[in-house]
């Protein structure tokens, strides 16, 4: 894959700290933090039920915290809605992809760019798009639900880099792809780090997740269990050995 057009050198860093975030009065994050860099790919590990997801849509706006601060290089986004989140650089792709099957591959690159008001702009950043990813120019008419399983993870990404975002955040990329694909998207995923976007990611698929991790956060019950590297776990037996109360 070519450089994500639009990548340059200077590093972001988006930051959490100490939030608490939930549903309907029920809690779900208890005075959460962490802190992610372009270039890098952070993983967020942990059992079914403690945040993870939570998380995320509550650093793109999705659902607004109760307490804490969510920053990006200093500015304040703790409560900004989703759409000026992804504005200030923070992108979230689905769990799935969530793309749009009975739309084209042009109709659901375009919808990727719909703050984009000026149709020549927008034209010119789906063709850089186009450059990096070959495989959607030949598939360009065809119905994004016609598309293989990868093709529609290309696609989500594409779409999702429309904007140009400083960071992309995964909720659980290999959800449902069969094994080979899931490297195929582990690999994606780390290229666009190498390129300077920043990735975060929720996966469960572990020892995958780890050959492409710059950084690993895990969650118990909606707590911090463990921040480290790769290089602090043995292997993915350590982190269950974390998820069911160690360390």
């Amino acid at each position: 894959m070519s450089e994500p057009p639009g990548s340059d050198s200077r590093e972001s860093v988006v930051t959490v700290e100490d939030l608490d975030a939930g549903y309907d009065g029920v809690q779900v994050l208890h005075q959460v933090s962490m802190t992610a860099r372009t270039g890098e790919v952070t993983c967020i590990f942990g059992p079914n039920g403690c945040g993870k997801s939570t998380l995320l849509k509550a650093m793109v706006g999705v659902i607004d915290p109760w307490a804490g601060r969510i920053s990006l290089d200093g500015d304040d986004l703790t409560h900004l809605p989703s759409h000026r989140t992804l504005g200030r650089g923070l992108a979230m792709m689905p769990q799935g992809g969530g793309v749009f099957p009975q739309l084209s591959v042009r109709d659901n690159l375009r919808i990727g760019g719909y703050t984009i008001r000026h149709r020549k702009q927008l034209d010119r950043r789906i063709d850089e798009l186009l450059e990096a990813f070959p495989r959607l120019r030949e598939r360009y008419d065809v119905q994004a639900g016609q598309l293989s399983g990868g093709e529609q993870m290309i696609l989500s990404i594409a779409r999702a880099l429309v904007l140009n975002p400083r960071f992309l955040l995964f909720d659980e990329p290999s959800a449902g792809l069969s094994p080979k694909l899931v490297g195929d998207v582990l690999v994606r995923a780390a290229e666009l780090a190498r390129r300077g976007v920043g990735v975060i990611m929720i996966e469960q698929n572990i020892r995958e997740a780890l050959r492409v991790a710059d950084r690993l956060y895990v969650l118990v019950g909606g707590q911090n269990r463990f921040e480290g590297t790769p290089a602090d776990v043995e292997d993915d037996r350590e982190l269950m050995h974390l998820y069911l109360g160690g360390r």
